[in-house]
């Protein structure tokens, strides 16, 4: 039996915080701009086909779950199952620049409030980690209202303003 697998992303995510299930209404915020006032043409383009409500958490996910397998293998079964190659590098980095001044070398932001650890490719052709030591308890959230996530586990951590005296 050939089963086709699952796709590696979703076409709306519905559960995003200001989803719209309409797909245009851009103008309104343009219409009434300095650029458009002084628009001396008698036409104006439709706009390129712009990508609203495609999430990308199942390929983090998979990509998590392949580190230390070959690389050419995750990366031909990971565009298999992906519309496009370029969400792989936004985890995935080649080349990672060590900068000793940040605390958090080796974590990808993607997204407003998803934190996933940065992967790499080493000599041996292997997927591995940037840094593998960090855990969620090693990052600390920008706001204290919002729900953040590190390679798919709930975080929170008490803030100077909540803590009990």
């Amino acid at each position: 039996m050939n089963k086709e697998k699952k796709k590696l992303y979703r076409r709306d995510n519905k559960k995003a915080l200001r989803y719209r299930g309409d797909k245009g209404g851009d103008f309104c915020y343009s219409r009434n701009t300095k650029k458009m006032q002084e628009f001396e043409g008698d036409k104006l383009g439709m706009g390129g086909k712009v990508e609203r409500g495609v999430d990308y958490t199942p390929l983090y996910k998979f990509l998590l779950s392949r580190v230390g397998k070959p690389w050419d293998e995750v990366y031909s079964e990971a565009l298999s199952r992906l519309d496009k190659k370029e969400p792989v590098f936004h985890m995935v980095v080649l080349d990672p620049k060590p900068n000793e001044g940040s605390a958090y070398y080796g974590v990808v932001r993607l997204g407003d409030n998803s934190y996933y650890s940065m992967l790499t490719v080493d000599d041996e052709g292997v997927l591995v980690k940037v840094n593998p030591e960090i855990t969620k308890d090693d990052i600390v959230p920008f706001c204290h209202c919002c729900t953040h996530t590190f390679n798919g586990e709930l975080f929170t951590q008490k803030h100077p303003w909540n803590e009990d005296k």
